[in-house]
């Protein structure tokens, strides 16, 4: 039955055409390749101020100071988290062997950002079904601990993904790990302060500058230590495309400290989201052309097929604006500061 209807198809005038060579000619493993880092810098930002914002929580005492967090994130975080699905989904689909290979050899590691996640989306809810001190003291601490480990964990996973490493947890897994936490600190400090008002709003700024330096150290003991073991990404980080994105991340950070001083706080949020494309950008360019360096495979080599590639890429082109635009309606219903007796 299989067989016959891959005959029909074979034989249909479009499907044939489509099996010829690529859509308009496009270099399409390149552009899968740039989408799927696309769509890992989306959840970084998106979900990166969820996690930044739990890490806020932990500084803050005060009870309507907590609530005010919550309910800050709570229409948005669940919605952010697709993104982490869609770049497994695309992974797997555009990349198949790179998926299987990568997230085998890091098993422990991607069920450590599974537990994390859990951990953080669970801790909230529970949060806010009873008024207990201890109750809410326990909840509270698991809600920042699931905050700072899912993004710690998910910098280490991507440092040994760049590095080639078949190890779980190395000293250049850890570095990168703190540089993801610092990022969505510096993401978070932004959000609340769009979303808040009164001292929440004034006493967090410090801490966005504190960890956007800290960010930017950070960024550079990351690539000097993943350069001191890899000839491959010591000729990337030398490279002009990777040394321009430092420089461009201190200028964005320089942008954000100034933001933060004249309460424009929606061009701080967009220049941390500069910050996380950037890192990402830098990511794949250290990457590029291979995918997957423990396995040696490259983009070209780890692509599926014309005809499916092809289909593919028509389903994103429809798929991609509508998701896009969900996100739009979705921050502009929920706008403006959010409330204490809002709840989560």
């Amino acid at each position: 039955m299989t067989e016959a209807v891959a005959g029909v198809l074979a034989a249909t005038p479009i499907v044939a055409s489509l099996a010829d060579g690529p859509l308009f000619g496009l270099p399409l493993p390149e552009l899968w390749f740039a989408l799927l880092f696309a769509i890992l810098a989306t959840f970084l930002f998106l979900d990166g101020f969820d996690f930044g914002a739990g890490a806020v929580f932990a500084t803050r005492d005060d009870d309507a100071e907590r609530e005010t967090i919550l309910a800050a994130i709570g229409p948005f975080w669940d919605g952010n988290e697709v993104w982490l699905v869609v770049f497994g989904g695309t992974l797997f689909a555009a990349f198949p062997r790179v998926y299987a290979d990568l997230f085998s050899r890091h098993y422990l590691l991607m069920f450590g950002i599974l537990g994390a996640l859990i951990v953080r989306g669970l801790a909230p809810e529970m949060y806010e079904q009873r008024h207990d001190d201890a109750w809410q003291r326990w909840w509270g601490r698991a809600f920042v601990v699931g905050s700072v480990l899912a993004p710690f964990l998910l910098g280490a996973f991507v440092g040994n993904w760049v590095l080639g490493s078949e190890r779980s947890l190395t000293l250049h897994a850890v570095v990168v790990g703190l540089t993801v936490v610092a990022l969505t600190v510096v993401s978070g400090v932004a959000f609340l302060r769009l979303k808040s008002r009164g001292a929440l709003r004034t006493d967090i700024r410090q801490y966005g500058e504190a960890a956007v330096v800290a960010y930017l150290v950070l960024v550079v003991a990351s690539l000097a230590s993943l350069a001191l073991v890899s000839a491959r990404i010591r000729t990337g980080v030398t490279s002009l495309p990777v040394l321009a994105l430092v420089g461009l991340s201190v200028a964005l950070a320089t942008g954000y400290v100034m933001a933060l001083r004249r309460d424009r706080d929606h061009l701080a949020l967009g220049l941390s989201g500069g910050l996380t494309y950037g890192l990402v950008a830098a990511v794949a360019l250290l990457l590029y052309p291979a995918i997957d360096p423990a396995s040696g495979l490259t983009v070209e080599a780890a692509i599926i097929s014309t005809l499916p590639l092809n289909l593919m890429s028509i389903g994103a082109a429809i798929l991609l604006p509508l998701i896009t635009s969900y996100f739009i309606v979705l921050y502009s219903a929920f706008s403006g500061p959010a409330q204490p007796t809002e709840g989560y």
